[in-house]
């Protein structure tokens, strides 16, 4: 396929492409977008890793909250994995690029880095080699956020116009999938290892890092089964690597950074998840530290809320159809904001398993709704595809600063002000993108959006 084919698919409100409903099941047969879907298993894998098992591990072993809190930081590499997005657009893998492609080749090194840095992380101790830790987690989410580049490009570049949009809901499907295997079933064979065989803790979790880094298998099985996207036309005969990544690299930030409210969009972009972002990362050791276990996190928090993520994206996806954009960016924030409060009530109710039901289920449902619609709002910014995937990779890379270093004090703020006041608190953290949503509203960006998606 050329570049030519290259769509984000249809912007939020259009109608749908015809074909009937069975047309429209029958895609997501297709191969092109079953390897999307395994893809998106693979990408989805990870996070969890360095995120929200790997805090409960650190809660185990002793690590205190504050230390606890600064390990978003490991988190640094999806923050800034713009600034080599563009070397992954243009450079080659010795061997890897010449045997599978460029795209191909990329992701099943970026695969392979990320196993072996899995590997790693599995060998540590928490407690008696911290700094180590560290620098695996961080190894893990430098080889994870790589990992995403190069899917997030190969989405773009492999699907035709008709099937990106089945492509990115069957990729987010999976991606979620993949993150309940990194959390719920992580800590199901923990626990199993611990009571089934008798593992002593440390060993527990050793061996179950090591059955995730063992289910990276299945992207580098997909990236070797699937095509590789075609060239874009001329692109390599005319440039030479290091001058076509300069060249991409350039205008993709200078084409971005020329537009009216640039840099209150790029605040925006930032800010939009901060409040969600800021509260969840709190919440594996708010949840083990009220009395629940490991299997009670695994069960509610990530079985119960997975289903009500995907009813959440569903109805998120339904109403961006019918619903402005800008209107639908208002419901998202307000919702997942507010969800926070639900966790308040939580820590009044202890250890309540219904409490905890109804606030997990409160949390994923808005959390989804909120995402799908920023993920929209995201695809909208980047309107030129020569530059999509740099482009696309620079404004994920910016969403996730909020998790990363704004939510790196939640630790000192839980531990000074307690968990209700935390979380009750955790809503002055969304006032200022309401702020910046008003702000660009007014000075007219959506409707320049959905201006250049009719054009």
């Amino acid at each position: 396929m050329t570049d030519t084919t290259r769509s984000s698919g249809p912007a939020p409100g259009d109608a749908a492409p015809g074909g009937g409903l069975l047309a429209g099941l029958a895609v997501y047969l297709r191969p092109r977008v079953l390897a999307i879907l395994l893809l998106g298993f693979s990408s989805g894998l990870p996070l969890a890793l360095t995120s929200s098992t790997f805090l409960i591990w650190m809660r185990e072993a002793g690590v205190d909250l504050t230390t606890i809190g600064l390990f978003a930081l490991v988190g640094t590499p999806y923050a800034i994995k713009f600034l080599w997005a563009p070397v992954v657009d243009a450079l080659p893998v010795p061997l890897l690029t010449r045997w599978l492609g460029r795209r191909r080749g990329w992701l099943v090194f970026a695969q392979l880095l990320l196993a072996g840095a899995i590997c790693l992380l599995a060998s540590v101790d928490p407690r008696a080699t911290p700094g180590l830790v560290a620098l695996a987690a961080l190894l893990v989410a430098a080889a994870s956020a790589t990992q995403d580049i190069v899917i997030d490009a190969y989405r773009i570049e492999r699907l035709d116009a008709s099937e990106q949009a089945a492509g990115q809901a069957a990729y987010v499907f999976a991606y979620r999938m993949g993150m309940l295997v990194s959390t719920a079933g992580a800590l199901f064979l923990v626990s199993g290892l611990q009571e089934g065989f008798g593992l002593d803790a440390a060993s527990a979790w050793r061996w179950g890092y090591l059955a995730m880094a063992g289910c990276i298998g299945l992207g580098i099985v997909t990236a070797l089964c699937s095509g590789e996207p075609a060239l874009p036309a001329g692109r390599e005969a005319a440039e030479a690597p290091m001058k076509r990544m300069l060249h991409t690299a350039i205008s993709a930030f200078t084409e971005f950074l020329g537009q009216r409210q640039a840099i209150a969009i790029l605040a925006f972009v930032v800010l939009y998840k901060f409040c969600d972002a800021f509260a969840g990362a709190m919440t594996a050791p708010f949840v083990i530290d009220l009395g629940f276990t490991r299997t009670d996190y695994a069960a509610i928090v990530k079985g119960l809320g997975l289903g009500a993520t995907l009813v959440g994206g569903i109805v998120g996806g339904m109403a961006a159809r019918a619903v402005p954009l800008v209107t639908m960016l208002w419901i998202g924030a307000i919702l997942q904001s507010g969800s926070n409060l639900a966790f308040a009530w939580l820590a009044t109710r202890g250890h309540d398993y219904g409490a905890l039901s109804i606030a997990i289920v409160a949390e994923n449902f808005t959390g989804a709704i909120g995402t799908v619609i920023f993920v929209a709002y995201l695809s909208a910014l980047c309107r030129n595809p020569l530059h999509t995937a740099t482009q696309y990779a620079l404004l994920t890379a910016l969403a996730a600063t909020g998790r990363t270093y704004l939510s790196a004090s939640a630790g000192y703020v839980a531990t000074e002000l307690g968990w209700f006041w935390f979380f009750a608190g955790s809503l002055l953290t969304a006032v200022p993108s309401l702020l910046l949503l008003a702000v660009l509203q007014a000075k007219g960006h959506f409707r320049a959006l959905a201006a250049d998606a009719k054009s």
